[in-house]
């Protein structure tokens, strides 16, 4: 399952390995886009605003820890509080940002969460940042993240040719993970060697660089033809009018209900995402307090992910075709989560502790990412094109819409647990993940990936 909670990539551009065919056209369409002025704008704003977005999901955190002595409860409700938005607006982020110019909503969003974070910085300038500005800060942040990710991956897709796509969402996306490599560091060492109003001043100035580097772009977009929906029917064809969003998402969850395969992601997510923030509370937690490791060592060993998830996406081009999907599927997901309970075996601060945590979260964003790739390809192949985007959003609101209560039970069962015990428990709770992929269709899919479900209309007769 996805090993951070990030949007799924747009059904535009699948991460599935790159053919010939794909790869001549990213190479063809790569200079003219470097050479794009607005593109280079996108790609410099999306770079700053995830920087900023890895930094903060580091800096509010540690700043209730180390500074506002937040106890576990406490750090439990403001991660839930700032995970939240996941569950409330994942589903109608996309249809929502259908209907806005893209620039629009990234500009915005991006001024929001500059805004949140330079009224922290004041008040903790003025002494008055305590737990409850922090608590209104990581949800004015989580929500405005949650708009501002669909939006920078539907840009591309107006913005760019068509054989452009590929080679684009490649600089996008080595952006973000570089954002997951240095945020979290960058965010740690705020908290360690700056004052708190000086962190969230620099967190909040990235998101300020990116409005201004995105508001610089002047292509106007072509927004989609919303007159109305596909039915399922012939090429280009339309009901005619405007379908209601409520029943455009209903038709996702009712085919991301009907096919096992695509329960089964839903259902694997959930228990992984609900686990994965039990987790994280009570890491945030025993690492600086039980094992006395600095703000700086906190987030330089969660860094460890990003470069674990570099390679984890280059094994997802070569080992699902090598073993068959359904093994590497099942073996990812129990190595990977399986890989955080040497962490509650720790003792001391020194650095081998250290280095340790760095092969956690190496070894735990490696087979993350090979299976959240693999999951996306696998998702992609069953779902019909009129269906990708719904599926995929269905699949993020059912995976990581109970990852607020999660964080809340890790601060719960720190509380009245010690924290080794509790993050135990938690991080055993991962493996539930594998086990239900273990025993479901998935575990059964082999080096070809399955063919795509018939697509159904709202009356339930089959598309033609």
């Amino acid at each position: 399952m996805p090993s951070t909670p990030a949007t799924p990539p747009t059904p535009t551009t699948p991460p599935i390995p790159a053919t010939p065919s794909a790869t001549a056209a990213g190479s063809s369409g790569t200079p003219d886009l470097w050479r794009d002025r607005d593109f280079r704008r996108l790609w410099a704003g999306q770079a700053a605003s995830q920087l900023g977005e890895h930094s903060a999901l580091m800096l509010l955190p540690l700043i209730a820890v180390l500074t506002l002595h937040a106890d576990p409860g406490q750090l439990g409700l403001l991660r839930a509080v700032g995970q939240a938005p996941i569950l409330l607006f994942s589903l109608v982020a996309g249809a929502w940002v259908d209907r806005w110019r893209t620039r629009t909503v990234m500009v915005a969003t991006d001024a929001g969460r500059a805004m949140a974070l330079g009224a922290a910085a004041v008040a903790g300038l003025l002494g008055l940042l305590g737990l409850p500005a922090l608590v209104v800060v990581a949800f004015a942040v989580g929500a405005l993240s949650v708009f501002f990710d669909v939006a920078y991956q539907t840009a591309l897709a107006r913005l760019a040719r068509r054989d452009q796509l590929v080679w684009g969402n490649s600089a996008l996306e080595g952006s973000r993970s570089a954002a997951q490599i240095g945020g979290p560091a960058l965010g740690g060492a705020m908290v360690s060697l700056l004052s708190v109003p000086v962190g969230a001043a620099t967190s909040a100035a990235f998101f300020a660089v990116s409005c201004l580097s995105i508001r610089g772009i002047r292509h106007r977009e072509q927004l989609p033809d919303l007159t109305g929906e596909d039915t399922g029917g012939r090429t280009g064809e339309r009901t005619g009018t405007r379908e209601p969003v409520w029943r455009r998402i209903g038709e996702g969850l009712r085919f991301v209900a009907a096919d096992s395969s695509l329960r089964t992601v839903c259902l694997a997510s959930a228990a992984f995402q609900f686990w994965l923030a039990a987790t994280m509370t009570g890491y945030l937690l025993f690492v600086p307090r039980v094992l006395h490791l600095s703000g700086t060592a906190v987030g330089l060993t969660l860094a460890a992910v990003g470069p674990g998830a570099l390679v984890g996406a280059l094994l997802a081009a070569r080992l699902p075709r090598r073993f068959g999907y359904g093994v590497v599927l099942v073996a990812a997901a129990a190595l990977g989560d399986g890989a955080f309970l040497a962490v509650p075996a720790l003792h001391g601060s020194s650095s081998a502790t250290v280095a340790v945590l760095l092969a956690v979260n190496f070894v735990f964003g490696a087979f993350g990412q090979l299976v959240n790739v693999t999951v996306m390809a696998v998702r992609q192949a069953v779902t019909p094109a009129a269906l990708q985007g719904r599926a995929a959003a269905t699949i993020t609101f059912v995976g990581m819409g109970l990852t607020p209560l999660g964080s809340l039970l890790g601060g719960f069962l720190a509380e009245r647990w010690d924290l080794r015990t509790s993050l135990l428990v938690t991080a055993a709770g991962m493996l539930l993940s594998p086990a239900l992929m273990a025993v479901s269709p998935l575990a059964r899919l082999g080096r070809m990936l399955p063919a795509p479900k018939p697509l159904w209309d709202v009356r339930g007769t089959e598309a033609q």
